[in-house]
């Protein structure tokens, strides 16, 4: 995929405009909740279907932090998905510098303003944040996994899974344990699934589950059950309804 001359945000902006579709667009209105009061309210969509978002952002692959940073700072949704795609795959890619990584890294807390949508969450949670951390230390997570935010909880268990993937699994129990009672589905939703990847053999997950399936919302419990056979399921969910 050849890269395109000019690698600037409002080149990226005027490739995205040629793909706009009002069916697109209806599409999104109807998906995200973004009534007064919602967890959307005040977001624009212009209508670009996210598969190709994601294919521009492949072309955009080596954009400039600054011109990432200024995608964010859109008020189109599919401007700051660009922006979220394009800092996961730069971060992954082989040819990235770390001086590169830290950058985008230090892009994505200092930015968290923008992003606002568990779609933009979780397009670079666990391709920046997650890997950034796998060697350093991870207080980080915790401040997140405390802010008022819920974008900002919902980053700070999902960037677990790349502790996971390397048998790491203090840090996920301990922020899921934080999470525990989190009134936003959106975050317990999160939880239940990091804890799903831990896998349902996992000695700490069942002893998890001993302790708290009782207790936590059953949304999140029923996402860390979704690897567990079909007893298991039921007798964790029966446990719940005491």
């Amino acid at each position: 995929m050849t890269e395109p001359a000019d690698l600037s945000a409002a080149a990226f902006k005027l490739r995205m405009a040629a793909l706009q579709s009002d069916a697109e667009k209806e599409k999104y209105n109807r998906y995200f909740k973004l009534g007064q009061g919602e967890y959307g309210e005040g977001d624009i969509f212009m209508g670009v279907r996210m598969g190709h978002v994601f294919d521009l952002a492949k072309q955009f692959l080596t954009m400039e932090p600054t011109e990432i940073e200024l995608l964010l700072e859109s008020e189109i949704h599919e401007h700051r998905a660009g922006a979220m795609s394009i800092m996961a795959k730069q971060y992954q890619h082989k040819k990235t510098t770390d001086e590169r990584k830290q950058a985008l890294y230090e892009l994505y807390l200092r930015r968290h303003d923008r992003i606002n949508s568990w779609d933009l969450v979780d397009l670079a949670a666990w391709r920046v944040i997650g890997p950034h951390l796998v060697e350093r230390p991870r207080e980080i997570l915790y401040r997140l996994a405390r802010s008022p935010s819920m974008w900002e909880r919902r980053t700070a268990i999902l960037a677990t899974f790349s502790f996971i993937r390397r048998n790491q699994f203090d840090d996920t129990f301990a922020i899921a344990t934080a999470l525990l009672h989190d009134r936003e589905e959106l975050v317990q939703k999160a939880v239940g699934w990091t804890l799903r990847e831990v896998g349902a053999d996992n000695p700490r997950l069942l002893a998890f589950l001993a302790d708290h399936a009782a207790t936590m919302p059953r949304v999140m419990l029923r996402g860390a059950l979704e690897k567990f056979d079909k007893d298991q399921r039921a007798h964790y969910m029966a446990l719940a309804k005491r």
